[in-house]
């Protein structure tokens, strides 16, 4: 399992009944999280001296309460600032898991940096259903030059106010409102390449015109469309699942189906975790494949 365990403003404290209890900088949160199966006793004192509870209906779908929590306040990793805000369905804005995945991809684009020191483009990267923007940032802070796309303006509008909160307001970042398979499609057709992509697709998800992506249907045939904007020396491919059915293996056995054969290089896949800090366990939360170049 690959573990964010760097995360100073952030840690999970404790899990039980079907719930983790969260530290967000200053302010402890309590969301659901269905892998915490287990019932255990909860003594530690920040249970009740949470600042937001977000209470799961049995009808689906759930509600924030809150207790002396603002309406956005702002967290950092590394030399990275993300604001936060809670929003439906018990999000925050950020998926700290991820950030074991920014430190992997930012070490190769700090390397290919390091080889084009001496008059090279930097490393194009393109981000897909990108979210506030976490990859993208740690993208472009490593050295590389992002192409960020999601469907939602709100999401898009988000990621900008995390760049500039990050010192990154003049980075070289493309910020597009856009359907991905769409712009993928697009792509192909201006003959448009990029040395690597990150992907993070949603279960389920409608595109700005009302498109319907479900992943089970839809991830492997985008996989291969993707594919034809890799460049001749792409460097490295990153898939996120949050999906039950996706498991480690699946992401691997689609990358070396759809890239190994024309790229070579090396596949792995992996649980990302987060360390929960009063026990000694990993809190699973998902799963990532990765394809790097020899």
């Amino acid at each position: 399992m690959w573990i964010a365990d760097a995360w100073k403003d952030y840690e999970v404290i404790d899990t039980s009944g079907g719930e983790k209890l969260e530290r967000w900088g200053e302010y402890i949160l309590v969301r659901p999280d269905p892998q915490v199966l287990w019932d255990t006793p909860r003594t530690d004192r920040r249970w009740k001296q949470k600042n937001g509870h977000y209470h799961r209906s049995s009808k689906g779908g759930g509600e924030w309460e809150f207790f002396r929590l603002p309406q956005e306040w702002s967290i950092q990793y590394r030399e990275l600032t993300f604001h936060l805000k809670p929003f439906s369905f018990k999000h925050t804005g950020l998926f700290p898991e991820q950030a074991v995945n920014w430190d992997w991809f930012s070490s190769i684009i700090k390397k290919c940096a390091n080889e084009k020191a001496k008059g090279g483009q930097p490393l194009k990267v393109l981000n897909l259903f990108a979210y506030t923007g976490g990859a993208t940032l740690a993208a472009v802070k490593a050295g590389a030059a992002v192409t960020h796309v999601d469907a939602s303006k709100g999401m898009v509008a988000w990621a900008k106010e995390n760049a500039a909160a990050s010192g990154l307001s003049d980075a070289p970042i493309r910020w597009l409102v856009d359907d991905c398979v769409k712009f993928v499609e697009r792509e192909i057709r201006r003959g448009n390449t990029y040395d690597a992509i990150i992907m993070d697709p949603p279960s389920y998800g409608r595109g700005p015109k009302g498109e319907i992506w479900k992943i089970e249907e839809s991830i492997f045939p985008f996989l291969r469309l993707t594919a034809q904007i890799l460049s001749k020396d792409a460097r490295f491919f990153l898939i996120n699942s949050y999906t039950t059915g996706l498991q480690p293996a699946v992401l691997s056995y689609m990358l070396q189906t759809v890239i190994t054969p024309q790229f070579g290089g090396h596949v792995e896949a992996g649980e990302i975790g987060l360390p929960v800090s009063s026990k000694s366990l990993i809190l699973p939360c998902g799963a990532s494949g990765r394809w790097t170049a020899k």
